[in-house]
């Protein structure tokens, strides 16, 4: 669109979220190993149809936001500058819709509402090709019924149905529509804004996975459902380092006192590298020379971080899950021992686990071989991840 975006997901994240419990806000609690949001963010940034996100997040969220849109493993250009919220939902789709400036389309979704299938936006956007507004809907089941203390007379369910989001519109037309709406009145979704001010809404199939988190068990539920998506996969990585002079140490990400360092094209980490081949493994992409090249000038002197945390992110963006790490340094000098809470904690960090998820061993070969002639570091590490059954 010229002067403007094609498609752009407001992405309303700005809630307390504090029936959901947890002690974070329920945008941020973890589901699968990563933030609810991210799970959200993930499927629009998947979706050739989107342009750009548009997160609306709470005050103070910064730091939280952050985090969920690096483990949702979307490109930095893809996100339009943070808003912050206000004090209701329809003034924080009112801020991000401000903030968007020109599209010709907008998807409004909330955080809370993590897993939306790739044929729901297909729907919508199939839908806007004639009609100012579109939302995802799925029909009443249940027996409908007033109630209070008692059960009271049935309501007839025909014709009704259960209105879920993302909701789509012309972006125009849902802009001047909020501008016209009484800003006394609180609305529940913005379909009804759009109805207000003269427009139809069309209506698409909805789809069970875009039930709303709002309560504990809910986050339970959303865990279960994950969980019944993925598979197990095991990566084995390996890797040699000879010892050099003049030069620093590293292991694990740790700078380590020794009289001499390991030769290599990057810091030449031997553990860092096995687990990233390890990583790599696990999801069928390769080895960490295909990646980072040792001919390639750029990573001269690297840190070792950088190929864990690229893993790591190829990881992620395939919706994938890391559960543990366990890596075993080989070599007779250094002793690991000392180090290894040290070295525990880093990896733990680089790959946002908990450091109960990384095991950290070290071991000799009895004075055999290279490693047992003291010429170098060897490093054997097993990760197991958990990635969508499709991948």
């Amino acid at each position: 669109m010229a002067g403007g975006f094609d498609i752009v997901a407001l992405i309303v994240a700005a809630g307390k979220g504090e029936r959901a419990g947890g002690g974070l806000p329920k945008q941020y609690r973890p589901i699968g190993g990563k933030p609810m949001l991210a799970h959200a963010i993930q499927a629009f940034s998947r979706h050739p149809a989107i342009d750009r996100i548009q997160l609306v997040i709470g005050a103070g969220q910064e730091a939280l936001c952050a985090e969920a849109m690096a483990a949702s493993g979307a490109p930095p250009a893809l996100f339009l500058p943070l808003v912050t919220g206000g004090a209701t939902r329809r003034e924080s789709v009112m801020r991000g819709l401000e903030a968007i400036g020109k599209a010709r389309l907008v998807m409004i979704h909330d955080a809370a509402r993590p897993f939306l299938p790739a044929v729901v936006i297909d729907r919508l956007v199939a839908a806007l090709g004639g009609a100012e507004g579109a939302v995802p809907a799925i029909p009443v089941a249940d027996t409908l019924a007033r109630g209070g203390t008692e059960l009271g007379e049935v309501v007839p369910r025909d014709g009704l149905v259960r209105v879920q989001t993302p909701q789509s519109f012309a972006f125009d037309t849902i802009l001047a529509a909020h501008r016209a709406w009484p800003e006394e009145l609180e609305a529940t979704d913005d379909a009804q804004i759009l109805r207000a001010a003269g427009h139809a809404v069309a209506i698409v199939a909805g789809d069970p996975a875009l039930e709303k988190i709002t309560f504990q068990e809910d986050v339970m539920t959303a865990e279960q459902r994950l969980g019944a998506r993925m598979v197990t996969r095991v990566g084995m990585g390996f890797d040699v380092h000879a010892f050099a002079d003049d030069t620093d140490l590293w292991l694990a990400g740790i700078s380590i006192p020794h009289s001499r360092g390991l030769a290599g094209h990057s810091d030449a980490d031997v553990a860092l590298h096995a687990i990233t081949d390890a990583m790599l493994g696990a999801i069928g992409d390769g080895d960490i020379g295909s990646h980072f090249p040792p001919s390639d000038p750029q990573w001269r002197g690297a840190s070792s971080d950088r190929f864990v945390e690229h893993a790591r992110g190829l990881i992620e963006a395939a919706g994938g899950v890391i559960d543990h790490v366990d890596l075993t340094i080989i070599c007779e000098a250094p002793k690991i021992g000392p180090h290894r809470d040290a070295m525990r904690a880093r990896v733990a960090a680089l790959l946002r686990l908990p450091e109960r998820g990384v095991s950290i061993k070290a071991t000799t070969t009895e004075r055999l071989g290279f490693t047992g002639r003291g010429e170098g570091i060897a490093a054997q590490a097993i990760v197991t991840v958990r990635v969508p059954e499709d991948r």
